[in-house]
């Protein structure tokens, strides 16, 4: 069954409480992913490249975007059929990097939904946001709950 074309646009509350971003969670990221660069890693790094301590890589951020996605998806109003969701597409837009001390919430929005070959589409746009109210970043989250396969 397709989804509701009408919750294109319906914004979710910011997430609470914010989430604390840490000097230790961003190395672990950084290791993780592979990425040794010093700016992750080294607050003398950081502030010799203008930052006021260690910044964390670019897609650090989508365990935060895609936590507070998680109100879209359980919205049982919008009956995602989360069993059967992959993840489609991602994408970010920075105003500035995260970096270690901020304070983060994410307000989420639906920005579009459609139906493509039986498989149900959903475009998720976080807002992320410091403790001030300062825009850090914005990213964009495509879940495709695939069609129920014939019996």
């Amino acid at each position: 069954m397709a989804l509701d074309q009408s919750f294109v646009g319906r914004s979710y509350p910011p997430t609470e409480p914010p989430y604390e971003v840490g000097r230790e969670k961003i190395r672990e990221f950084a290791e993780a992913i592979g990425d040794a660069n010093p700016v992750y890693t080294d607050a003398e790094a950081a502030k010799a490249l203008g930052y006021p301590d260690v910044i964390a890589p670019p897609t650090f951020v989508f365990a935060i975007t895609f936590k507070a996605a998680g109100q879209v998806i359980a919205d049982p109003q919008l009956g995602l059929d989360y069993s059967r969701v992959v993840h489609g597409d991602q994408k970010f837009a920075y105003s500035r990097p995260v970096r270690a001390g901020d304070r983060l919430t994410v307000t989420s929005t639906i920005e579009a939904v459609k139906s493509l070959a039986g498989n149900d589409i959903v475009d998720i746009r976080g807002e992320v946001h410091d403790a001030s109210g300062e825009h850090v970043v914005t990213a964009w989250t495509k879940l495709v709950a695939r069609a129920a396969e014939e019996a």
